[in-house]
């Protein structure tokens, strides 16, 4: 029998535990924040031993923890030889923690409920369900005796909400992985070959308090701040003029999504502090995407004298990509999906940022692809009610097993 056919007809027959492997990973929390993540750490190495593998827990240091603002965490890999290992070295890698719950489920985020053709849980999409497909391609790997040469390694982490510092890209300046390709978490309808890098601030402006009686006393740092904000959203809006070339990303943005300032409602406020978001497209350059944004911010400043200013960077995440559409792994991944989906899948960029720029930042051509919808909204990713289509769960694994088999049998 065919080598394929073989593959597909184990994973028929194992679609149930696949299902299974996703909502006990849901059933654990993993929220990040807070970042207690050895619990989820823990359940993945003991289901991937359970599943006939002989998972590494690599302990990260308590002060790179709590530098990235976590509280717990460990790394878990587990390899698996194909043939006699001569071959390329391919990971795959997702991530298991994922962001608080919120409000407005209908359904419990830790139970994993399956519903009409969807399991539903924190997680379930992004990516707990990659977990269990890159577990269950490997095993119909092992189990069916594939032909091919190389090693597979299944690298789970548990810090991409925070980053992904002390995950991927830990394990790949310390050489715990060396990777000649890398598939991470995504979707299922298309193969994403770039993402938007981004920057984070703090931005701070210092005045002087005094008594709301005499305000002309003091000096307003919410007034300063109101003026900094005015020129961030006009900023905002000339940004729109700059456009990728990479299908699936537009154009830079700019968000401030935190606020804080004042000390009561009769005293001029001394201080305000606001945190920023620019989202950084693959064609500019992130060092200077920021010193324009800082000078930016200076100079507005020097508009309020009596004031002064802090701007700290909390992140610089780099884009990710383009990987050139020639890449093997993208020509596997496409041939495999034409075959079983009947479409060819879209190779795309998308503007969040995920762990696979650890990956592209090292030299490994890395793609994004895994188990979900055709868009994360879809699938309410980062909401109440995310969930995932078992049929795309199906989908994912037959295209990264067979895609798998073809690069390990690459002449």
């Amino acid at each position: 029998m065919d080598d394929k056919i073989k593959l597909l007809a184990w994973l028929d027959q194992n679609d149930e535990r696949l299902y299974a492997m996703i909502q006990s990973l849901v059933r654990v929390p993993s929220d990040n924040p807070l970042g207690d993540c050895k619990p989820i750490a823990a359940e993945t190495a003991a289901l991937l031993a359970q599943h006939g593998f002989d998972p590494v827990r690599l302990p990260i240091p308590a002060e790179a923890i709590h530098a990235a603002g976590m509280q717990s965490a460990d790394n878990i890999v587990a390899e698996l030889l194909v043939g006699d290992g001569c071959g390329p070295v391919i990971v795959l890698n997702a991530h298991g923690d994922v962001v608080p719950p919120g409000e407005g489920w209908h359904y419990d985020p830790y139970a994993g409920d399956i519903v009409e053709g969807k399991l539903y849980g924190r997680g379930a999409a992004v990516s707990k369900s990659d977990i269990a497909v890159y577990t269950f391609a490997a095993m119909a790997l092992r189990e069916t005796g594939a032909a091919g040469a190389g090693k597979l390694v299944l690298a789970f982490t548990f810090d991409e909400e925070t980053g992904g510092e002390i995950g991927p890209q830990r394990l790949l300046q310390e050489g715990q992985i060396r990777p000649d390709y890398a598939i991470c978490a995504g979707f299922t309808h298309s193969i994403v070959h770039a993402h938007n890098g981004c920057l984070h601030l703090e931005v701070t402006v210092k005045g002087k308090s005094a008594h709301a009686a005499i305000p002309d006393t003091g000096t307003d740092a919410i007034e300063a701040m109101n003026g900094l904000l005015q020129m961030l959203y006009a900023h905002r809006a000339e940004l729109q003029a700059i456009q990728s070339n990479i299908t699936g990303i537009q154009s830079p943005t700019l968000n401030v999504g935190l606020i804080n300032g004042g000390i009561n409602t009769n005293v001029v406020p001394d201080r305000c502090t606001i945190r920023l978001d620019r989202r950084i497209i693959p064609e500019e350059q992130p060092e200077q995407a920021e010193r324009e944004l800082v000078k930016r911010l200076e100079e507005a400043a020097e508009q309020y004298p009596g004031v002064t200013i802090e701007i700290r960077r909390i992140l610089l995440a780099l884009p990710f990509g383009p990987v050139p559409e020639s890449s093997p792994l993208i020509g596997a991944l496409q041939h495999n999906a034409s075959q079983l989906l009947g479409e060819r899948l879209p190779i795309e960029g998308v503007p969040l940022y995920a762990d696979a720029r650890h990956f592209y930042e090292a030299g490994i051509p890395a793609v994004m692809f895994g188990a979900g919808p055709r868009t994360l909204a879809e699938a309410n990713g980062h909401r109440a009610d995310e969930h995932v289509e078992l049929a795309d769960v199906s989908a994912a694994v037959r295209i990264v097993a067979l895609s798998l088999y073809d690069l390990f049998n690459l002449a």
